[in-house]
C-alpha cells in the first residue's frame, strides 16, 4: 500500500515535451511552490504540519535517488531540512518558510556577514560528511523568520569537479554588496542578466582575483 506521499507524487503527471511549464496535471491537495531544473516542489498539509514534497522528472529518476542518499549523510544538521521519505521520483521533507536570497535582493532584505557565516558553516558541515558542496545559488540559500539560514538543493553534493559558485557570490558579497553605495534592493531582471553573464564566464576573472583577498 502506498504512503500519503507516494500517493500524491505518482499523481503528478509531468508534460514529456515541455521544457518550460512541465506540470501537466497534479491533485489539488498539493500547491506548487518551486521549480527546478530536474523536478517541481509541492507544498501540502499532512495532519498539522506543513510538509514540501519534491517530485523529480521522470528521466531524473536517478537525481531523486542520489540526493536522497546525501539528505542521509547532511541527517541531523540544522542547516538542512529534515527528510520524512524518499522514494523512487520524490523526497518528502521539511517545509521551510523564509525568504531565498533572490528574495532578499529583490525585496531589499539586507544580507549581513552573520547569514554568509551560516552557510559557510553549513558547508562545512558538508565537506565533514565527505561530500563537495556544490551549485551554490541564489535560489537554494534560505533565510527563516528567526534568522537561520537553511540550505537546499544538494543533487550536486557528490560531485568530483570544483565548484566555484559559493565563492564568487561571497567575493561579490564582500567586494559589491557591502559597499555602502551598493543598492540593497535590486531588480529581478538585473539579477537574471547577472546570472546569464556568469554563466558565460563573463564574471569570473574579476571575482576569482578579488575572492583571494577575502577568501577565509
Amino acid at each position: 500500500m502506498l504512503t500519503k506521499a507516494a500517493a500524491l507524487a505518482h499523481s503528478v503527471i509531468y508534460h514529456s515535451n515541455s521544457k518550460m511549464d512541465k506540470l501537466k496535471e497534479k491533485p489539488d491537495e498539493l500547491t506548487l511552490i518551486g521549480k527546478g531544473r530536474s523536478a517541481y516542489v509541492f507544498a501540502f498539509t499532512d495532519g498539522d504540519k506543513q510538509k514540501a514534497l519534491k517530485v523529480f522528472f521522470p528521466e531524473f529518476q536517478a537525481t531523486a535517488l542520489k540526493e536522497a542518499k546525501i539528505y542521509e549523510k547532511l541527517s541531523g544538521s540544522p542547516y538542512y531540512p529534515d527528510i520524512y521519505e524518499t522514494g523512487d521520483t520524490f523526497i518528502l521533507m521539511e517545509y521551510i518558510k523564509g525568504y531565498t536570497f533572490y528574495n532578499c535582493l529583490t525585496k531589499g532584505i539586507s544580507i549581513n556577514d552573520g547569514m554568509i557565516q551560516q552557510v559557510e558553516d553549513a558547508l562545512s558541515e558538508a565537506r565533514a560528511a565527505g561530500l563537495n558542496p556544490s551549485d551554490i545559488h541564489l535560489r537554494n540559500l534560505i533565510l527563516t523568520k528567526s534568522g537561520a539560514v537553511r540550505v537546499i538543493d544538494v543533487a550536486r553534493f557528490n560531485q568530483s569537479k570544483t565548484c566555484t559558485q559559493w565563492d564568487d557570490l561571497k567575493g561579490a558579497y564582500n567586494t559589491l554588496y557591502k559597499k555602502p553605495v551598493f543598492p540593497k534592493k535590486i531588480p529581478a531582471f538585473w539579477l537574471e542578466a547577472i546570472a546569464f553573464l556568469y554563466k558565460k564566464n563573463w564574471f569570473q576573472k574579476s571575482f576569482s582575483e578579488r575572492k583571494k583577498k577575502y577568501s577565509s
